[in-house]
């Protein structure tokens, strides 16, 4: 086991990755980021310590994954080479790799996701569809014949998808997840307060307001007039009605999935409802607002940013899972 390495559950998210390791759970999440020298383009950091050395330095941020696939090979290949050898402490791991791969995939995607995992040292990879990954680790039954519909919430895309039976019935993707809300942040920042919001400005006051329901939130840019450096204090509430417009896309996205469904599931999914999952499920008042936007029940998973490593564990913990869910 030390010369191959332990079975491990990755999952690539575009904001964080996290690592499942057989028998231990969670082991690494760190975000999805690589650093390089601005001048040289020497990669100098990834992770965590890409963004810790991001301030003060002449680097360049670059998130090298989209929608849980690689946007840069190369990028992507040494950050997930990087964690690896970090989880397991050893230059050469060579693990066993259960991935998650979008729902609605093209042949193209899904040799580049599993090019990435070999390349990065894995010695082999199993693929799981990322809303039966999602909806494992929510603790969804799903393998018994009724609708479930899981919404997945994430940096740059949100995943809407329909099972039974094990299978995904139907699905679609709205570009723009919690990625939306920080851009809509900034944008009400600038057309309220002449102030020009970097995306780490804006996505930590997204976060405060998160964290904080009532009061203020501090916001720091520089003025577009003068260019000068100042912060403006936003309620709280008027941070999260940013998200607003977002928040209807992803209703009519899931109006759109659910039209694709047979009646009796339909039928399951108006007493069922929805589950969300992914960092975006956190944000306060979403699930209130899918609620009347949908007129079905929506809950939050018990660890929704965790729940597609969670479910992707499941099956490192169980391998022949994934021939049972094939099957179906």
């Amino acid at each position: 086991m030390s010369l191959l390495g332990r079975d491990l559950a990755i999952d690539l998210g575009a904001a964080g990755t996290r690592i499942y390791a057989k028998g231990r759970g969670i082991v690494l999440d760190e975000p999805s980021v690589v650093l390089r020298d601005r001048q040289t383009g020497r990669v100098v950091g990834f992770g965590a310590e890409a963004l810790d050395g991001s301030d003060g330095t002449d680097g360049e941020t670059y998130w090298p994954i989209s929608d849980g696939l690689p946007q840069d090979g190369e990028l992507a290949r040494r950050m997930i080479r990087h964690f690896l050898r970090k989880v397991h402490r050893h230059p050469f791991p060579r693990p066993r790799l259960v991935m998650a791969v979008p729902d609605e995939f093209t042949p193209i995607e899904r040799v580049a996701l599993r090019d990435a995992g070999f390349e990065a040292e894995a010695r082999g990879i199993l693929l799981v569809k990322h809303a039966i990954a999602a909806a494992l680790g929510a603790g969804l039954p799903v393998r018994d014949g009724a609708g479930h519909m899981v919404v997945d919430i994430g940096r740059d895309a949100t995943r809407v998808a329909v099972l039974s039976c094990g299978a995904v019935v139907a699905a679609g993707t709205v570009r723009g997840g919690g990625n939306a809300v920080t851009r809509a942040v900034a944008r009400l920042v600038e057309d309220e307060h002449g102030l020009l919001a970097d995306e780490r400005e804006a996505e930590s006051a997204k976060l405060r307001a998160t964290r904080e329901p009532t009061g203020n939130v501090l916001i720091r840019g520089r003025d577009a007039d003068t260019g000068e450096e100042r912060a403006v204090a936003l309620p709280a509430a008027r941070v999260r009605e940013a998200a607003v417009q977002p928040v209807e896309h992803i209703v009519r996205a899931a109006e759109h999935t659910m039209e694709r469904c047979p009646p009796e599931l339909t039928a399951d999914l108006g007493e069922r409802g929805m589950v969300l999952v992914g960092g975006g499920a956190l944000l306060p008042g979403l699930r209130r607002r899918l609620q009347e936007g949908l007129s079905m029940p929506v809950r939050r998973a018990e660890r929704p940013s965790d729940s597609v490593a969670l479910g992707l564990g499941r099956c490192v913990e169980d391998l022949g899972l994934i021939a049972k869910l094939r099957r179906r």
